[in-house]
């Protein structure tokens, strides 16, 4: 049998501006949050704001980022998305040099945070928060908690080198997306700060806005499959490039560049309407992206076998990884979601 030699992800040298590709080309032979670590120090936080005009600008350093490594860019987007919250909320001053930022929003049955008024508008947290990526690497987070009333979710910032924040990992048997050190955090009566009030994280523009960028990440996986097919088919002889090879190739030609172009049309949106309601366009991104992904993970594998999932350290870890990421999508609540906002349009929203 001939064994072919899969080509690296092209995100080292192609990543886009933003520091991002010089990061990741010295990135190789480091775990996903040094990377996140180095690349804190060196751009993160001179990364464009969502809807000031360089949208698709971020959204490709997402997707570079997710190329190079899954867990990599749920430790980055994540870390993005609290510097963008805080610009939006009016606290960018919390966002200090040299800070390592989460944002932890998931509402888990079992898991929830209260946080109670104190003296000087702070507040205590009491609770437990679960799907905390990268909670023992972070230095600071945003997350959802609720006031004693039941009100809220209420963003607050929270410093994590206090005492009585302690991080559990014994949860997280994951395979895929093993290395977004994800973990519970539980908080024993720790001071914080709120970000805006009751509603706010939920109600400004931005959150449908950051939800678009998640979908980036899950293009970038797909990207990197994509190709893995192309580069080791270009290798084969000509008598091994069958026309069933070459038809999953064009199928995965089809996805990637309709989801593409879908990625450049929905950042032209969110810049030239960066306060209005990006629902619809967000939900649609993110269902094209996700199902994108799903396709090219298939197609690939059928095309190429199981060799690059036994030979290819970087496919067999994206491979593994991306199945666990595009399930932070609601799957068909939000393609119902979706349908609702389409129904809702005066005009059809599909005419070129």
């Amino acid at each position: 049998m001939t064994v072919y030699t899969f080509p690296p992800a092209r995100s080292a040298d192609a990543a886009p501006d933003l520091g991002v590709g010089a990061v990741l080309a010295q990135c190789t032979a480091s775990s996903p949050v040094e990377c996140w670590q180095a690349l804190g120090s060196a751009s993160l936080a001179h990364w464009p704001q969502p809807g000031s005009g360089a949208t698709l600008q971020r959204w490709r350093a997402l997707a570079a980022v997710a190329q190079h490594d899954l867990s990599l860019a749920k430790l980055v987007e994540g870390h993005t998305d609290a510097l963008a919250i805080l610009r939006e909320l009016h606290h960018a001053e919390m966002a200090q040099t040299g800070t390592l930022w989460a944002t932890w929003a998931a509402e888990v049955p079992g898991h929830r945070v209260v946080a109670s008024a104190t003296s000087g508008g702070m507040v205590r947290l009491s609770g437990s928060k679960a799907w905390c990526s990268g909670a023992a690497a972070a230095t600071h987070a945003l997350l959802t908690a609720w006031l004693p009333d039941g009100a809220g979710p209420q963003l607050v910032a929270v410093s994590l080198d206090q005492p009585g924040v302690s991080v559990s990992a014994h949860t997280w048997r994951a395979v895929g997306m093993a290395d977004s050190a994800s973990a519970d955090v539980q908080f024993d009566d720790v001071l914080a700060a709120p970000v805006g009030a009751p509603g706010d994280y939920l109600n400004r523009a931005g959150f449908w806005q950051g939800g678009a960028g998640i979908a980036a990440c899950w293009f970038g996986g797909a990207l990197g499959l994509g190709d893995s097919l192309r580069g080791a088919l270009q290798q084969m002889p000509p008598a091994a490039r069958t026309p069933f090879r070459m038809a999953a190739l064009g199928r995965v030609d089809i996805s990637l560049s309709s989801t593409s172009a879908l990625l450049r049309e929905a950042a032209q949106w969110v810049d030239a309407h960066p306060q209005d309601d990006a629902s619809l366009v967000a939900l649609r991104l993110r269902q094209a992206a996700e199902g994108t992904a799903r396709r090219v993970l298939d197609e690939v594998g059928r095309a190429l076998g199981a060799t690059p999932f036994c030979r290819d350290a970087r496919f067999a870890r994206t491979a593994a990884d991306l199945p666990v990421f595009i399930r932070q999508s609601h799957a068909d609540r939000d393609d119902a979601a979706l349908g609702e906002r389409v129904l809702a349009q005066q005009e059809s929203p599909w005419l070129p």
